[in-house]
């Protein structure tokens, strides 16, 4: 549940952070002024919604690296090493994608897989994954990783976030104008009404909108292991993974790279889960058989 709610409270932040610099530039009375003009609305929104999504794209490799201290291998560290970059190499080359980064960090059993391209992705897995899992367990884990690179399911989670932070902007100012005008009887410009309401439906419908992305982002998941199934020949290691996954304490991951990881959640809380329960995701990967 903190792993969720960090998620949420990161995401709100990013957007009241822009909308907040675009106010302060005079960018909300411009467009109230005179009455809201819809089509220029319409862009200022798609700009404060595509923008901290992009940003957060962009900078996804170097956050990761930064938030889990994963270190990057060439596989000249050791056997294990040589191992996890050949395994990764091999997988990559299967689903037809360049060689991601490979990268591993100290941790409780995790693993995830991020960058802003295809063909320049990392992936990383954690120590306490490694001591945990058997190299079978741990190969299905990393082929689900590559298939979320391969899928650019990172790209698509970008775009569909980009895409449901324009419409809380955009709504939250048409009913911050409406709310400014109707109730706190505002004649000329915009006054505090405006900006109350805006932040309070900003809140509140970006809650509402990470229904929608986490909804995606479960499903991402089962195609990540169907994905797994494919690569290994077979779903039977990432059955076995995602079992040994239940019978261990999976880590936690920051809110930066939350969505990415191999966790997942149960209970009211799993409506704004990234993950699908471990108990669905086998389900799935059985009636493959």
């Amino acid at each position: 549940m903190k792993r969720i709610v960090l998620f949420l409270i990161t995401n709100i932040a990013v957007m009241l952070v822009l909308s907040v610099v675009l106010s302060v530039l005079g960018i909300d009375r411009f467009l109230t002024e005179s009455g809201i003009n819809v089509g220029t609305l319409l862009m200022f929104s798609l700009v404060v919604g595509f923008g901290g999504s992009f940003i957060s794209l962009l900078m996804s490799k170097p956050m990761a690296k930064w938030s889990t201290g994963a270190h990057v291998i060439d596989g000249s560290e050791g056997p294990n090493e040589r191992w996890l970059v050949e395994t990764v190499h091999k997988l990559a080359g299967r689903a037809g994608i360049a060689m991601p980064e490979v990268a591993y960090y100290e941790g409780e059993p995790n693993a995830f897989a991020t960058g802003a391209f295809k063909n320049s992705a990392l992936v990383a897995v954690s120590t306490g994954l490694l001591d945990s899992m058997s190299k079978e367990q741990v190969e299905a884990v990393l082929g689900h990783e590559v298939s979320h690179v391969a899928n650019g399911d990172m790209v698509t989670l970008t775009l569909i976030q980009g895409v449901v932070n324009t419409f809380v902007v955009f709504l939250s100012r048409v009913i911050g104008y409406v709310v400014d005008k109707a109730v706190f009887k505002t004649e000329r410009g915009i006054g505090p009404g405006y900006y109350i309401t805006v932040i309070v439906c900003q809140i509140l419908f970006s809650i509402l909108a990470s229904l929608i992305v986490a909804w995606f982002s479960r499903w991402r998941e089962y195609r990540a292991d169907a994905g797994s199934a494919r690569l290994l020949g077979g779903p039977r290691p990432m059955i076995d993974a995602l079992a040994r996954l239940g019978a261990i304490q999976a880590g936690g991951l920051p809110p930066s790279v939350a969505t990415l990881g191999v966790m997942s959640s149960s209970g009211l809380m799993a409506l704004f889960a990234s993950h699908p329960p471990l108990e669905a995701r086998i389900a799935a990967l059985q009636a493959q058989k």
